[in-house]
């Protein structure tokens, strides 16, 4: 080759590459000048991100007894990484799911557009021996309280919580744990929540029926506090789901390229204030259940065979719940005491609980397998948040003493660290997203435009 076909033959390859990264650079300028406190290529050296400082939502969440700024921090420092440790080990790594169920409301017609949105079943020999011999609550075993208001709530746990494993109804939620025939063991490692491609009619009536049929959006004026958070709850569940969605999608099918959809994030969470708030505010409310099933939790029995890992889900647990500046800085995330008063008090709460029952036995209608599961675990969590928190003792199993089934506990905590990885999502990636919705510059496009030089580089 002569020295000018060289010459071509180099400023052809600076075409290539420069032309899309130049495109890059004016777009970033069009951002940066429309928000010129964002940083351009992050911190340098540990310097202040553009998230800290500019949050737009402070103050007490509502209806809970923390701050905006107390949670953030709390999160970032405390509940996140421990959470995250928490969920891999066995004994949170498996849970047990009736994946093929009929719909009771409507034939179920949805389908997902993906290949991985189905779910990988564990094999027999995979998931814990212990897990397979649950231990059923003797009848006579049953203390009866008696001279309790029955609408009242009890803030504590007995001391003596822990009494092993049982098989008990969650008046909560419609999934009856004693079908052991249909139900099967999933790695929840091996599938993560993501984007599946499900959505259309199918989707969009689930949460519809949702709304529409067991949690309408409250007229401010005239619904009860009960009704309000119960909407709450489901609004930040929702929106914490979008943000998962959003923060492992598919950015480009073609060459399987996954990665954060800021754009979408911004497009059904975060330009709705409300739907933010909601987030914190479920947050705080598992976070709550949480902590005050605290010696239940530290009491209990992590076996999987594995004695390693048990004795390190435990130290775990208890490393989380008694970490001195989460029980500083937020003791009492929100006070459940101040619910279910009046003569209305039971009736009220017995219609909620349906209303919630209704919520978790709409999962069997949800027409992508993947999706469907961590639906129902999510729901069960709540619900055993709520069984936790709302639970009258005497009233619905005439037991002094809490008694949770091992999948609730699972759920429980695999439900506060989505929430938490949510929260944690909107402090840090919110305003950037913001940003770039607001500056019209497309985080897709931008990954394009690098996807194409990177290319040409390797071409090249």
């Amino acid at each position: 080759m002569g020295s000018e076909d060289k010459k071509k033959g180099y400023w052809t390859l600076c075409v290539w590459v420069l032309g899309p990264l130049i495109a890059i650079f004016v777009a970033m300028a069009v951002l940066y000048k429309t928000s010129p406190n964002m940083a351009l290529f992050g911190a340098i050296n540990g310097a202040c991100q553009c998230a800290q400082g500019t949050h737009k939502y402070s103050g007490i969440v509502e209806d809970c007894c923390c701050d905006y700024e107390t949670v953030n921090h709390i999160n970032v420092e405390v509940l996140h990484p421990s959470l995250q440790e928490l969920v891999k080990t066995p004994f949170f790594r498996y849970f047990k799911v009736k994946l093929w169920c009929d719909c009771p409301f409507w034939p179920d017609d949805g389908m997902c557009r993906l290949r991985d949105c189905s779910v990988c079943e564990c094999p027999e020999n995979e998931f814990p021996e212990l897990f397979k011999k649950p231990r059923r609550l003797p009848a006579d075993d049953l203390i009866c309280q008696e001279g309790k208001p029955q609408a009242a709530v009890d803030r504590t746990v007995d001391r003596r919580a822990f009494r092993g494993w049982t098989v008990t109804d969650n008046p909560w939620t419609s999934d009856d744990e004693t079908d052991n025939d249909e139900l099967t063991y999933v790695n929840l490692q091996l599938n993560p929540e993501r984007y599946t491609g499900y959505s259309g009619p199918s989707a969009r009536r689930i949460w519809d029926a949702i709304y529409s049929e067991n949690c309408p959006k409250y007229p401010s004026e005239e619904s009860c506090q009960e009704e309000k958070i119960l909407y709450k709850l489901i609004s930040g569940l929702h929106s914490s789901i979008s943000i998962h969605i959003a923060a492992d999608y598919l950015l480009d099918e073609t060459t399987n390229l996954w990665g954060q959809n800021l754009t979408l994030m911004y497009d059904r969470v975060l330009k709705y204030p409300d739907r933010v708030r909601n987030v914190y505010f479920t947050f705080l409310f598992v976070l709550r259940a949480v902590t005050k099933a605290g010696e239940y939790l530290e009491q209990a029995e992590y076996d999987t065979g594995n004695p390693i890992e048990d004795l390190k889900t435990q130290s775990l647990m208890r490393q989380m719940l008694y970490n001195p500046k989460l029980q500083a800085a937020c003791p009492v995330p929100f006070d459940e005491a101040k619910l279910w008063k009046g003569q209305s008090g039971p009736e009220l709460k017995q219609k909620i609980q349906q209303q919630f029952r209704n919520i978790s036995a709409i999962m069997d209608c949800v027409g992508c397998e993947k999706c469907r599961l961590w639906g129902k675990l999510q729901v069960l969590g709540l619900g055993t948040a709520l069984k936790i928190l709302f639970t009258v003792d005497g009233q619905e199993n005439g037991d002094q003493t809490l008694q949770l089934q091992r999948n609730e506990v699972i759920a429980l905590m695999n439900l506060l660290n989505r929430l938490s990885e949510s929260v944690k999502f909107v402090h840090e990636m919110g305003p950037a997203a913001e940003r770039i919705v607001e500056g019209h510059v497309s985080t897709h496009s931008l990954i394009s435009s690098w996807n194409k030089i990177w290319s040409s580089i390797v071409k090249a």
